[in-house]
């Protein structure tokens, strides 16, 4: 069925992925050292990709450190010299980072290429857009993934008390306020910065993380063999039931929280193992398996490439998101739903969002309940143990459904075509779209 939209004169042939429109030049920041294997990165990442493949062209900004990704165009920052390494977190070395971010940026609006928006990631990006999108009369859309200061808290970078506090608050409703657009990953977001942060409802957008479910996909879709041979790389005794986990290892992920859950589910039965993927603090929460008596029960990979991330999924038979934070995307949670894997959260609201009423909710913060929904997941009997085999199924019907990448690509051109409608410099095409 082919509709047309009257107001953006762009036509979409569902079934075919066909787009007419303006084909746009977006300048991308990205506070961070992109590429690196977690969760804003991915949606920076396939934000960009479903971009271009729409025929726009994505220019992105970034930090010194990162990976790089083909078919990308990516400009780096310079390096500073008394901290070379640094990737992930909050840390006073950002300010460094993002002043030599801002010069990159400035130095890229006052060459030849133009642009027609900036795309900003992050408060900080968003500060820099900001900036210098007034300076060159520039519209700015703002990706928000989390409120700034909550981040700060939940990272123990920063407390409620602090003198830094309020400022950094108010700071952070000023960008929030200031933003032409802002593109949020839950519509827990889009609640947050309407009610705290005084933002109007029209000026925010919920545009969820999605997922690529041909390529995260279900155990039993890999050729025999594939999986069995990955399983033994990683020496994961054969009769064992796998937890996995895969992204950033640290505290306000809870992180510990889901070592301990180990101990109290090792203390019940020794056929269960937890996979344990991402950075950074491998050595240190090694220690802490050791320490809590599970190390022989829990492998961790380390950094695991995005690419080999659907296979490693699949090793799992139940999949474990213990995030604290009330503030922040779990798109982590899509990968698991598109897997076809059973899922356990702590119960926050963006959980609830992702996770509908398919997956299984712990009490946040509380080891026992983690404990007890995960072994529940692995361990089913009677009628729970049908109704675990549907939900993953159900979940990647709804990963399926409701968080594809091409609709999100369609939502964010929308959003690109309110704010430069009425610009001309932008031509006129027409592009298609494959299924991937």
């Amino acid at each position: 069925m082919v509709t047309t939209d009257a107001e953006d004169s762009r036509s979409v042939t569902e079934e075919e992925g066909v787009y007419t429109g303006r084909c746009y030049r977006v300048l991308m920041i990205a506070p961070t050292s992109f590429f690196a294997d977690y969760g804003c990165h991915v949606r920076i990442l396939e934000e960009a990709r479903i971009l271009q493949k729409m025929g726009h062209r994505v220019t992105i900004v970034t930090y010194r450190n990162g990976q790089d990704v083909p078919g990308l165009d990516i400009r780096r920052t310079l390096p500073i010299p008394w901290r070379r390494d640094y990737e992930v977190g909050s840390s006073r070395h950002k300010i460094a980072f993002d002043v030599l971010l801002g010069l990159k940026t400035l130095e890229l609006l006052l060459a030849r290429e133009r642009f027609d928006l900036i795309h900003a990631h992050l408060h900080e990006g968003a500060l820099i857009g900001q900036v210098l999108g007034r300076l060159f009369g520039l519209p700015v859309v703002f990706d928000f993934q989390g409120s700034l200061t909550a981040e700060m808290v939940d990272h123990s970078f920063l407390s409620e008390s602090s003198r830094l506090f309020a400022p950094l608050l108010r700071l952070e409703r000023w960008i929030d306020r200031s933003s032409h657009a802002i593109l949020t990953s839950t519509a827990n977001a889009e609640r947050l910065l309407v009610e705290r942060f005084g933002c109007h409802p029209d000026q925010v957008q919920t545009l969820p993380d999605s997922v690529n479910a041909d390529v995260f996909r279900p155990a039993d879709t890999y050729a025999p063999g594939e999986l069995g041979a990955l399983r033994r790389s990683l020496d994961i005794p054969d009769h064992r039931r796998v937890i996995v986990y895969l992204g950033l290892l640290a505290e306000h992920q809870g992180t510990s929280h889901l070592l301990r859950a180990m101990r109290l589910l090792v203390q019940q039965r020794q056929d269960v193992h937890l996979l344990l993927m991402g950075f950074p603090g491998v050595s240190v929460y090694q220690r802490m398996a050791n320490d809590l008596g599970v190390g022989d029960f829990v492998t961790l990979t380390g950094r695991i490439p995005y690419a080999k991330a659907p296979q490693h999924l699949a090793l799992g038979d139940v999949a474990v998101a213990p995030k604290l934070s009330t503030t922040e995307g779990a798109g982590k949670l899509l990968n698991y739903m598109a897997v076809g894997l059973p899922t356990v959260a702590f119960d926050t609201p963006v959980a609830r969002e992702y996770l509908g009423l398919e997956g299984v909710l712990a009490k946040r913060g509380d080891v026992e309940s983690l404990a007890d929904q995960i072994e529940t997941c692995l361990f089913p009997a009677g009628d729970i143990a049908a109704l675990r085999r549907r939900m993953g199924t159900r979940l990647r019907q709804r990963a399926m459904q409701q968080f594809g990448w091409q609709r999100t690509g369609r939502e964010m051109v929308s959003v690109y075509d309110g704010l430069l409608g009425s610009r001309r410099s932008a031509p006129e095409r027409t592009w298609l779209v494959t299924r991937e």
